[in-house]
């Protein structure tokens, strides 16, 4: 089981099966959103 942890936010977006264990970074969609609307 890994956790698939927001990296902007830190927010845990989702668990996913797997024979590690371990983290796995990702964007949950509201930082997804807030991306675009912000570019740098």
């Amino acid at each position: 089981m890994e956790a698939i942890i927001c990296q902007t936010c830190d927010e845990v977006i989702t668990y996913v099966e797997s024979e590690k264990v371990g983290t796995l970074y990702g964007k949950c969609t509201g930082c997804e959103k807030h991306d675009h609307n912000t570019e740098q």
